[in-house]
């Protein structure tokens, strides 16, 4: 696919076009206009397009037709404007940007904004630069925003790297940037601390959007701080009371649908319900594994969600579309189906169920029926984003043996993860374990298993050991994974010590991945060789892969929807109420360390 013109460069050729002086590129006659703009279905359309851009769109396109113009006939199906995800992390798909693209293209999406905080907390600037030239060449709009928080929460966790406010001011000027990604540290927002209120100012400089990432259900002064600090969206809302406080107080509120986060049906009552304006809401994925894009779509999937809990079809694709396109400052390129802007553009039967027939990005054919028809230029990661398992020593079971200084004692109350389904907070919960020997004890019959967080990025053999509840896991078995959001070092949880050691040992091996063992035996494995986090495979074998791991999962007894992401979310100290990391037990709604006795 040739390289895209810039508006200004060819907008005397869509002039022309418009007129009749210079014929059309492509031609799609006899549509259903898709108007975000107005509200309206206009049938009977045509529109033709030139040099990857919309040029006319009207009853009657004669005028734009010559001998080498490529006529499509829409015989009234709707041409609908392509998708745009307005918040997602490539990572958590665990292949390429490419790959990612290959698989949302057929879906309908052709636009998406990216922010790589994972493969950043590993690999820093150099990471998010590979990423960022992944971008530059593929026939769909990939967008980064810079990841603002690297750690995401400073003095409770150790990343692989840090960003300063240089680097980020640097990354702010590369030239597929659109602004500064979800500023996750709201405490230090809330009191101006120093390097987000510069990150922040470097990105308002640069007339960028600033992403938003306020996990809490404190709508009091925090929150205000918080928005008065620069913040411009939120994804994080899971009622509807942080929506409509979102977009009271001028933030666009993001409902995500994930491949394990459901917060569109709570959260969109606050247009079905309360009659806010719709125009202040952007639909996002945020977290997608690669078997939730193979097997049930991208934004698709989430505006079908949404039309079912009551929008209109209309107000759900504004809301994957130019709502999104308008908050990022790019309405004039992307969003719609209007002159000038990028040829990006679906034809579809129904708006209801969204079957995606025919994807135009930049004016090309690149899906049909599901397949993909334009072929994705290759991109290489090099091998300092493949050696990032730094473990200092094989593990061996006894290193997750939590012990107890009273040895008199025959039980001990600890502090306990609670894993709560579809959502990303998790739940401080209490626990009361035997003791045997001064070592404190799982027990399976309360679906309490043993959590540890293994440090992997600079070799100090650091474990850190606690304990988890919600998985369900019934039968000797461990998973472990080196996603492990935001620092994403080493996760095990497992019921069996020699397990736990098993799977460990396996990733430090092959460089990185997920992981299942149970009674000794290997039951799933897929490998993340690029930063521990994604692989170079194609998105089809990693998805198969992927279920592969959840179904062994399920084997022990797991039946949480999307078990991996909650595995994944462990260690992620920013989301209340309790996390793991390397530096311990940490209390997400106090931000401090807590022991893990109680």
């Amino acid at each position: 696919m040739s390289q895209l013109k810039s508006l200004n460069d060819c907008r005397q050729d869509l002039v022309d076009v418009a007129m009749g002086r210079e014929f059309a590129d492509t031609v799609i006659r006899n549509g259903t206009w898709v108007n975000v703009y107005s509200g309206e279905l206009i049938q009977n359309t045509d529109i033709s397009i030139k040099a990857g851009r919309f040029a006319f769109i009207g009853p009657d396109s004669k005028h734009t037709i010559g001998k080498n113009t490529k006529v499509i006939e829409a015989n009234g199906k709707y041409l609908v404007p392509g998708f745009c995800d307005a918040h997602m992390h490539i990572e958590s798909g665990m292949v390429t940007i490419t790959e990612f693209s290959r698989a949302v293209i057929p879906h309908g999406t052709t636009t998406m904004f990216v922010d790589p905080h994972e493969i950043a907390n590993v690999l820093g600037l150099p990471g998010i630069k590979l990423m960022h030239d992944e971008t530059l060449n593929l026939p769909i709009n990939v967008y980064v925003q810079v990841p603002s928080c690297v750690p995401s929460a400073p003095g409770l966790e150790t990343s692989g790297a840090s960003l300063d406010v240089n680097e980020i001011s640097e990354a702010l000027n590369w030239p597929n940037v659109c602004g500064l990604g979800e500023v996750m540290n709201f405490p230090g927002v809330a009191n101006n601390d120093r390097k987000m209120v510069d990150e922040i100012s470097a990105t308002w400089a640069v007339n960028k959007t600033i992403g938003g990432h306020y996990a809490s259900t404190d709508l009091g002064l925090n929150f205000h701080g918080y928005v008065a600090g620069g913040p411009q969206d939120d994804h994080e809302g899971t009622r509807k009371e942080d929506a409509v406080a979102r977009v009271r107080q001028g933030m666009k509120a993001m409902l995500r649908l994930g491949s394990a986060w459901y917060d569109v049906a709570s959260q969109v009552k606050a247009i079905t319900e309360d009659g806010l304006d719709s125009r202040n809401f952007i639909l996002c994925t945020d977290d997608s594994h690669s078997g939730t894009l193979i097997e049930e779509g991208h934004m698709n999937r989430v505006i079908k969600h949404a039309i079912s809990q009551g929008l209109k079809p209309i107000t759900a694709i504004q809301m994957g579309t130019i709502n999104t396109a308008q908050h990022f400052k790019m309405e004039y390129e992307l969003g719609s189906i209007s002159p000038g802007r990028r040829a990006d553009m679906i034809i579809t039967t129904s708006l209801s169920d969204l079957p995606i027939e025919t994807v135009l990005a930049r004016g090309q054919v690149v899906a049909e029926n599901g397949i993909l028809k334009e072929k994705l230029p290759k991109f290489t990661y090099p091998k300092f984003a493949r050696s990032t398992i730094n473990m200092k020593k094989r593990i061996d079971l006894h290193d997750f043996d939590i012990k107890i200084k009273n040895s008199n004692k025959k039980s001990a109350k600890v502090r306990t993860i609670g894993v709560v389904e579809n959502q990303a907070p998790t739940k401080l919960l209490i626990s009361e374990l035997k003791v045997e020997g001064k070592i404190v004890e799982m027990d399976r019959a309360k679906d309490i298993c043993q959590i540890s967080l293994i440090e992997r990025h600079h070799s100090t053999g650091k474990i850190v050991n606690g304990f988890v509840s919600g998985f369900g896991y019934k039968v000797d078995c461990a998973v472990a994974s080196t996603i492990a959001h935001d620092s994403h070092h080493m996760i095990v949880v497992g019921t069996e010590k020699k397990d736990m050691a098993l799977a460990a040992n396996k990733l430090n091996e092959i460089g990185g991945g997920l992981v299942v063992f149970s009674k000794g035996k290997l039951l799933a494995l897929l490998e993340l060789p690029i930063a521990g986090l994604m692989s170079d495979k194609v998105a089809e074998v990693v998805a198969k892969k992927a279920n592969l791991i959840v179904s062994a999962m399920e084997t022990c007894g797991c039946q949480l929807n999307n078990a991996i992401m909650q595995h994944s979310l462990l260690a992620l100290a920013v989301i209340p109420e309790i996390r793991i990391s390397d530096l311990g037990i940490i209390d997400v709604t106090k931000f401090k360390h807590v022991d893990l006795f109680v």
